[in-house]
């Protein structure tokens, strides 16, 4: 049972349904319980935060405006659907959200019939929502209405541009909401951004937005004739500074607003005229991350996208630790990067939008002009890295793993299919804990090292890391791919001077003769862990380093298969074609004939909990290594 208590509104709202009982009149009262809700158990649980607490007017003021589940609502990304987790009935379990075993941080068709498409990765609304507005016209169905919300900086994504394309020319009962805040997790970038700027603060354009809302007011009252009130409306639009150019219009989309985001009533009002408006629709919102807590509302707003847990009375943020601990291995790619850009003027620093969540920012504090964010584009992203490649410069284009996966094609065909040299950090590799499913970043070894010309490699500590991103930037190395997980390191001195790495080579972290355990990037860690076991129970566990996933050690790999007949390989990355495929498919080409057992991700999408939790119900942890070694030792497994 949950220790949260909602105000008197809130406590009683156990769907959308009680909500649309409301008289409009309370829907302030709703948001303020709303928002308090959401700040007591986000500041004493952790997860998204300053998204979430911007849209809360939106959000009351959709469900109270339409007719949810049947008619359908998509949130864009998820990080700001908390407010929506909690009036579809998941008040009561909202304190599990992001936790092991509770509630997903994102909307989940699993989870609740009021989620009607799963999100995690930006900018997929507007073609989810065009899809199912499209099987309704199909079906008939003229009264269903399709809500996509799309902000926090998720209207950069070269897949959202593509929707808007394709939904300006059907007639459908699609509403767009653009939840404009100016940023994603750092702030947003772009034309679009300045563009959204523009309308949002041109006295003129809002001038004639008076007009138009003083029509669209009266809209309902005309049944019927609403379509020759559709039409003033237009020309109202057309009529300001903004005229036909007007970016939305160009694309057949009938364009209302800015309009503020914060103005629960005047939403309500607006949003049930608009249900009445036939065709494709945008309704700009104008809104603030972070709105109604003070400390999000004036300070860094990239720090209270996702501030942990925090002192909601004072705002401060609450440390984990005070103990030292290794440095992230986030912020030593930050700190390297700038070393090696120090010592090569054609370095520099790509990112989708990751510039502090990939430590980026570091350099573009002290190298502004040789960083650049592109926005929530990764495929943009590649290939523009790719194209700076052909002149010289050498790009590492840091792309968190489970984003990079939206870029496949762009590595393949215009990157490895011309061998240029550009680096790819994959930060985020492996289990990333409470986003869950949908950022795991868990399948770049396998897709990677099916590709020709490339190499992919993973550090097992944070010296490795710098080894290899100083190894990539040599000259001729091709495509290189370096993947590293979230969070701290092992080392507490990591700082020394630079090594190249033959590509290619693996490394012997301790001889042994009962059982060889091949591990590839931070699961070496853990095998680690597991000997200091192993030397108390006097049994001699040999433990390699690989490195590179491609190309592997060949040389190595016959010294391990003509001693032992019983090999461990250990992956943070899928099973299916991975680490341990790869090994297995060096066996059967040498006819060697060793039991290999392997250890790594399932063929299932794993959910959420913390990555220790993860690493138990996967059995690779350390425990789990000593049963694998254990039941090696006993018997004779078959090949898994």
């Amino acid at each position: 049972m949950s220790k949260y208590t909602a105000g008197p509104l809130l406590s009683n709202i156990n769907s959308p349904s009680d909500l649309r009982k409301l008289n409009k009149k309370d829907l302030p009262q709703l948001s303020d319980e709303l928002r308090q809700f959401i700040v007591d158990v986000v500041s004493e649980k952790g997860g998204h935060f300053g998204a979430s607490l911007g849209v809360v007017e939106l959000t009351v003021a959709l469900h109270h405006t339409f007719n949810t589940p049947e008619d359908q609502l998509v949130w864009d990304v998820g990080h700001q659907a908390y407010g929506h987790k909690i009036l579809t009935g998941r008040r009561d379990v909202f304190h599990t959200n992001r936790n092991y075993k509770g509630i997903s941080g994102f909307p989940k068709r699993s989870e609740s019939v009021y989620d009607t498409f799963g999100v995690g990765h930006s900018s997929t609304s507007i073609s989810a929502a065009l899809g199912m507005s499209l099987a309704s016209k199909i079906k008939e169905d003229k009264k269903k209405q399709h809500i996509a919300v799309i902000g926090d900086g998720s209207m950069t994504g070269g897949i959202a541009f593509e929707a808007l394309n394709h939904a300006g020319m059907e007639d459908t009962n699609l509403l767009i909401i653009l939840n404009d805040n100016c940023m994603s997790i750092d702030p947003a970038v772009g034309a679009l951004k300045e563009y959204l700027t523009d309308i949002a603060t041109s006295k003129t354009y809002n001038k004639a937005k008076n007009k138009i809302w003083k029509i669209l007011g009266k809209l309902s009252q005309f049944g019927p004739n609403a379509q020759k009130v559709v039409q003033k409306v237009e020309g109202a639009i057309k009529s300001s500074l903004l005229g036909e150019s007007n970016y939305f219009e160009s694309l057949n989309f009938r364009y209302f607003g800015p309009i503020d985001g914060h103005d629960v009533q005047h939403l309500s009002d607006v949003l049930s005229d608009l249900k009445h408006i036939p065709g494709p629709k945008i309704l700009h919102c104008i809104t603030q991350k972070g709105k109604g807590y003070k400390p999000a509302e004036d300070g860094d707003t990239t720090k209270w996208h996702a501030p942990g847990l925090f002192d909601k009375e004072t705002g401060e943020i609450i440390s984990n630790s005070t103990k030292k601990s290794p440095p992230k291995y986030q912020d030593v790619f930050g700190e390297t990067i700038i070393e090696l850009a120090k010592q090569n003027e054609n370095i520099v620093g790509v990112t989708p939008a990751m510039l502090t969540g990939s430590s980026l920012n570091k350099m573009l504090e002290e190298m502004p002009e040789r960083v650049f964010d592109v926005g929530i584009a990764e495929q943009h992203a590649v290939t523009f890295s790719a194209g700076l490649a052909t002149q010289g410069i050498v790009p590492y284009c840091n792309i968190y793993s489970t984003f990079m996966q939206r870029a496949y094609d762009q590595v393949i065909h215009d990157v490895a299919l011309q061998n240029l040299d550009v680096i790819f950090c994959l930060d985020r590799g492996g289990f990333v804990g409470a986003d869950g499913a949908t950022h795991h970043g868990v399948f770049d070894m396998a897709y990677f090292r099916c590709v020709p010309n490339m190499i992919v490699s993973a550090p097992m500590n944070e010296q490795e890391l710098r080894n290899l991103m100083y190894t990539a930037q040599l000259p001729n190395k091709g495509p290189f791919s370096i993947r590293y997980p979230r969070g701290n390191g092992v080392m507490l001195d990591w700082k020394t001077p630079f090594t190249e790495i033959e590509i290619g080579k693996g490394r012997i972290i301790k001889e042994g003769e009962q059982v060889a355990i091949l591990s590839i990037g931070n699961t070496g860690n853990f095998v680690v862990e597991a000997n200091l076991d192993f030397e108390k129970e006097g049994l001699d566990i040999a433990h390699y380093d690989m490195r590179f996933v491609k190309p592997l050690d060949v040389d190595l790999l016959h010294q391990v298969f003509q001693k032992f007949d019983k090999v461990i390989t250990i992956e943070d990355g899928c099973l299916q074609g991975g680490f341990g495929s790869a090994v297995i498919e060096f066996m059967i080409d040498n006819n060697y004939k060793s039991v290999v057992t392997r250890l790594g991700i399932p063929d299932e999408f794993i959910n959420h909990g913390t990555q220790q939790q993860l690493y138990i119900e996967c059995y690779f942890d350390a425990k789990s290594i000593k049963e694998s070694v254990h039941k090696l030792i006993s018997r004779k497994a078959q090949v898994i």
